[in-house]
């Protein structure tokens, strides 16, 4: 009984990171470094619109510091929630999005009949009322297609995501060149952009040194430290300017429609709502990428969640005077770089840039970095979130031809975009959003592409299997000899080749979901010798979790390569051999458990606890059942590497005979 009654304090033990609040001393330094990471490609989409719209001085602080405030606002709705379907409660910052810069500069002139000022912008705010409406409402829908998104998809939107924002970092890195004063010469151009690589280069010097030498909290804020040191070194070196600090207003309010009622039209309505399913993928991406992150399972759920959070920020974006919102990547970059999980940390940095919002002088301090400096931290970023996506697609069958083509072609015309950014120019304006950023067309080809190979066109029935790197259907598989079918299907059961064998002698099957009942029934049916040798041979998902048995089982590797649990913490993975040990000496075998039934790393643990707890005969049927289980997913992969929308919606139907 000693036993039974330490096993229930393991939950408390046991919170998930991604709700734990840091102390407030950690949780004021980690939300300050979001929001100096955050904050240049925020202030940006502001400075644009204002110099496309040939905006005067005030209106221009006036924007920004509206932006800053409702960003705040839209960062708080996200990560923190509102109610229980608005927000997707994930370390996510929110900020405006570049995709949406052209068409808001062009409402903003067909409204003001090409002049530009402060008449375009009641139009302009209209256009994005209606847009963050529609995207509210639209928002459950657009989660339905999730399964559109496997991953050869997310893993290319990430991979893209990370490559084409480089092109942001390498902007700002270049930039006391490019903005040399006219008539500079060649060599002093030259001088002033080799001054801001060596920044660049400092920056990042410094946070990969904090990150070799220090572990704990100052390992977490290697970001913020390389940003403070260099920009101490270029102001002791005259290279940054605070003089703006004490020009700044002490207080600045942005009021609702301070710009005059909004006008709404039809052809400003389309383009944002437009806009809008552009940004619904980018979001997508977003959370997939800290899902990887932060250890979380991304659902049809969270991502309406993400999604109505982005349609409401919007909306207040179009009521106080602010843009269109969506997740910012480079902030999911920060979370990979420092695997600080909190969500309450980015809710902290939210309130931050209310704050900031309110106190131009606050501003002014974060705008004085150096840009080289925010690039060379930048950097850092987005090259892990593009690390992010390459583990994704790590888990992709690149033997597949078209798997392979959906990422070259994604990457190529997103790389293309970016190198080549005056190709939006040359476009007709209904194509200029899609080739406005790498990102947007990344994205649009891989999702187009996915459809393209695995949807559309003739069908030659269920592919059930891959032999030889192609796929089978279930008209050949019925077809196999027992050599062959067995080679095919003993992978689904760790050690034996009895299920299959069984199962072919049952053949021929007329539908995926007869073959797949089949494999279950037979290892249901098994009797308790076979059911015992067969667990025998199954890793112990704690050791397969914490990297110990995938190469003796390379399967199993791959059964927990799909689960999203990040990095365990030493006192995590402590708790987890304590886990096994006790498993082991209550029943004598390996604790099985299929990871697609797990949601997080919390239950995966508080699953572990509840069964060492169990009796001896109940035991012995859920680990049966999770065998069958794995099976079944695994039964699923060879669906999923041969056709795996196609497959999805075969299930679907076959479940209903």
């Amino acid at each position: 009984m000693t036993q039974g009654r330490t096993t229930p304090a393991t939950p408390a033990r046991t919170v998930d990171p991604v709700d734990a609040v840091p102390p407030i001393g950690r949780l004021s330094i980690l939300s300050v470094q979001h929001v100096l990471a955050f904050y240049a490609g925020a202030v940006v989409v502001p400075l644009v619109i204002s110099s496309g719209l040939h905006l005067d001085a005030a209106t221009t602080i006036h924007l920004i510091n509206a932006d800053l405030f409702t960003c705040g606002i839209a960062t708080i709705i996200q990560s923190a929630g509102l109610g229980p379907r608005i927000g997707v409660r994930l370390p996510l910052i929110q900020g405006v999005t570049f995709t949406a810069v052209s068409p808001l500069i062009a409402i903003g002139l067909t409204a003001s009949g090409g002049q530009g000022g402060n008449a375009g912008l009641a139009a302009m705010y209209g256009s994005i009322i209606a847009a963050g409406i529609l995207t509210f409402l639209a928002a459950p829908w657009f989660a339905r297609l999730l399964r559109f998104f496997p991953p050869v998809v997310t893993g290319t939107l990430l991979t893209v995501m990370g490559t084409t924002l480089m092109s942001v970092s390498a902007g700002d890195i270049v930039s006391w060149g490019a903005s040399a004063p006219e008539g500079s010469t060649d060599a002093q151009v030259a001088a002033l952009t080799i001054k801001g690589l060596l920044y660049a280069l400092g920056t990042l010097g410094v946070i990969l040194l904090v990150q070799r030498v220090f572990k704990g909290f100052m390992a977490t804020i290697a970001v913020l430290v390389g940003l403070v040191a260099a920009t101490a070194a270029a102001l002791a070196l005259g290279d940054a300017d605070f003089s703006g600090v004490a020009a700044a207003a002490p207080v600045g309010l942005t009021s609702p429609f301070f710009f005059g009622i909004p006008q709404f039209s039809l052809a400003g309505i389309v383009s944002m709502a437009i806009v809008m399913a552009v940004t619904a993928v980018e979001t997508t991406g977003d959370v997939f990428a800290t899902g990887e992150v932060v250890g979380k399972r991304i659902t049809p759920r969270h991502i309406a969640n993400a999604l109505r959070a982005d349609g409401l920020s919007t909306l207040l974006g179009g009521i106080f005077n602010s843009f269109p919102y969506t997740c910012f990547a480079q902030n999911v970059g920060l979370v990979r770089l420092t695997q600080v999980r909190s969500r309450w940390v980015v809710t902290a940095a939210g309130g931050l840039m209310i704050l900031l919002g309110l106190l131009p002088k606050a501003g002014a301090v974060v705008a004085a970095i150096p840009s080289p400096v925010i690039g060379g931290a930048s950097l850092a970023m987005f090259a892990s979130v593009a690390v992010v996506g390459i583990q994704t697609l790590s888990k992709v069958d690149m033997h597949d031809n078209r798997n392979a083509v959906i990422v070259s072609s994604s990457i190529g015309l997103a790389l293309l975009v970016t190198f080549k950014p005056d190709l939006a120019g040359l476009m007709p304006s209904w194509l200029a959003i899609l080739f406005g950023s790498g990102v947007t067309i990344g994205s649009i080809t891989a999702i187009v592409l996915n459809l393209l190979f695995f949807h559309v066109g003739r069908q030659a029935g269920p592919d059930v299997a891959r032999l030889d790197g192609r796929p089978v259907n279930l008209e050949e598989v019925n077809s196999m000899d027992r050599e062959r079918f067995v080679a095919a299907f003993s992978p689904m059961h760790a050690g034996v080749t009895w299920p299959a064998e069984r199962v072919w002698e049952g053949l021929p099957y007329e539908s995926t979901a007869r073959l797949r009942g089949a494999f279950q029934d037979v290892v249901l049916s098994a009797n308790g010798v076979e059911q015992a040798a067969l667990t025998a041979n199954y890793r112990d998902i704690v050791d397969l979790i914490l990297g110990q048995g995938a190469e003796a089982d390379p399967q199993a590797g791959l059964d927990t390569a799909s689960l999203a649990l990040g990095e365990f913490n030493d006192a995590e993975a402590a708790e987890l051999r304590a886990l096994s040990e006790a498993y082991h000496d209550r029943f004598d075998r390996p604790l099985v458990m299929c990871v697609e039934r797990l949601a997080d790393r919390s239950q995966l643990i508080s699953r572990g606890w509840n069964r060492v707890e169990a009796s001896p005969e109940r035991e012995a049927r859920t680990t049966i059942s999770e065998i069958v289980d794995i099976a079944d997913e695994r039964f699923d992969a060879m669906i999923a590497d041969a056709n795996p929308v196609r497959s999805a919606w075969a299930r679907k139907f076959e479940q209903l005979d």
